[in-house]
């Protein structure tokens, strides 16, 4: 896998077997220091200090843009737009700590609510949209 970045994922195997199954569709991390690290470039803000630069951040670009700036723009997401997310092309999910693995297309990282019954809180997390499984 020249030129492909790959995220490595250990899952408990409930979650493992939804995204084998094909019915789960994305997973999800905490906003944590430890994650903004992981999946932002240089970023290693907890989650107090994340929301903290999230609202100076939107300050400064309201006086930079003014009224130009798109209605459509979203706190939640300025943080992966200002930062941007690390290059990962795929992510490898491993069922708990076995030799059971399976590999993905990582279409995109997001900011938001993920789905409960896929295992998301009921606060803001990264959420990993997956493509097609590769192996």
């Amino acid at each position: 896998m020249e030129n492909e970045l790959v995220l490595d994922l250990v899952l408990k195997h409930k979650w493992y077997d939804m995204i084998e199954s094909g019915v789960k569709k994305e997973e999800y991390r905490g906003i944590t220091p430890y994650w903004c690290n992981r999946l932002l470039y240089g970023c290693t803000l907890g989650v107090k200090e994340y929301w903290d630069d999230v609202l100076a951040r939107t300050k400064q670009q309201i006086e930079k843009h003014g009224e130009r700036m798109p209605n459509a723009f979203n706190l939640k997401h300025l943080l992966v737009w200002e930062y941007g997310t690390r290059a990962y092309t795929h992510v490898r999910f491993r069922r708990g700590y076995t030799n059971h693995s399976m590999l993905f297309r990582l279409d995109k990282i997001t900011i938001g609510k993920g789905n409960a019954e896929w295992g998301a809180p009921d606060v803001d997390v990264f959420v990993l949209k997956l493509g097609d499984r590769v192996a």
